[in-house]
């Protein structure tokens, strides 16, 4: 199955249609009157739906399983057709279209073998994916070609060259997967004043997004959260309470983060672990979702 483990749960929904066609106004009377001999054709065909969304991963290989946390099956008909409507939510790291479209085929295919003893003409005509909602698909943001970014490592031991930087080419890599190019690379110790000299500088420079990866713990030398959240003239502490939240479920160690995010006048400042795994996670907790604040603030200084 596709790795899903770097995702984030969002809402997900999706909707699903199929359409059952009878061959006589008498078969579709016999569903609406409840007198097909096998029984309430709409209750049954509803129920088997619902089993055939529960257990799609059962049946589909690829299909990861995920807990469905709503479900609906309507009924629509229109002169010899019988509209199947599958609507299916969930809060999870992957969308849930094939389970609406599972739902919709065994919704239509109950219904057949209810149907095909009075009426031998019934097709299954069309089964589609009418929506879908949710993950990236829904909250990419484009707004990057036009954002300067810069990545500065903060580290005493790969300035010295005791040491090579691997972090601040993973955060750099993963900036580049959303199509941002990290214009400004440096690396810098751990020096109080050095920090909040860069910031300021690439503040000053007009760069949109500034990126700080290392000195976010607990060493004595870890002094980058202390030296940029006085700069900071807006803090948004959800941004670093959702990269928290989000290493938390990976390690109990993630709770021992610092870091701080916020703006540095027009700059969004981000420090992340200097661990290459804490801040690779950092930036999959946060991208492309963090890239809504510059279509927030474009659309601020247009009005």
């Amino acid at each position: 199955m596709v790795d899903i483990t770097s995702k984030s749960n969002s809402l997900r929904e999706a909707v699903a249609v199929a359409v059952l066609k009878v061959s006589d106004l008498l078969t579709i009377h016999a569903v609406q009157n409840k007198t097909v001999p096998k029984g309430d054709v709409f209750e049954f065909s509803r129920a088997a739906g619902l089993l055939a969304i529960k257990r799609t991963s059962d049946v589909i290989p690829d299909c990861h399983p995920l807990p469905v946390e709503h479900a609906s099956i309507q009924y629509q008909v229109e002169e010899l057709s019988i509209i199947i409507r599958v609507e299916v939510r969930t809060i999870y790291k992957t969308g849930v279209e094939v389970e609406a479209m599972h739902g919709a085929a065994i919704t239509a295919l109950t219904m057949y073998d209810m149907l095909k003893p009075i009426d031998k003409g019934i097709e299954i005509t069309n089964i589609h994916l009418e929506s879908k909602k949710g993950g990236k698909t829904t909250f990419n943001e484009t707004l990057t070609d036009s954002l300067r970014c810069a990545v500065i490592v903060c580290s005493d031991a790969v300035s010295a060259g005791s040491k090579e930087d691997s972090s601040g080419r993973t955060v750099v890599e993963k900036l580049q997967q959303y199509h941002l190019q990290a214009s400004i690379y440096e690396v810098i110790p751990d020096e109080f004043a050095l920090i909040q000299e860069k910031a300021q500088q690439l503040a000053s420079e007009g760069y949109h997004l500034v990126l700080f990866t290392g000195g976010t713990g607990l060493s004595p030398r870890d002094v980058t959260p202390d030296a940029i959240r006085p700069l900071l003239s807006r803090e948004i502490p959800g941004i670093m309470e959702a990269a928290r939240n989000y290493g938390q479920q990976r390690t109990p160690y993630a709770m021992l983060s610092r870091g701080v995010a916020g703006f540095i006048q027009n700059t969004l400042v981000i420090t992340l672990p200097g661990s290459t795994k804490g801040a690779a996670e950092t930036m999959d907790a946060l991208f492309p979702y963090v890239l809504h604040l510059f279509r927030v603030a474009k659309g601020m200084r247009h009005s």
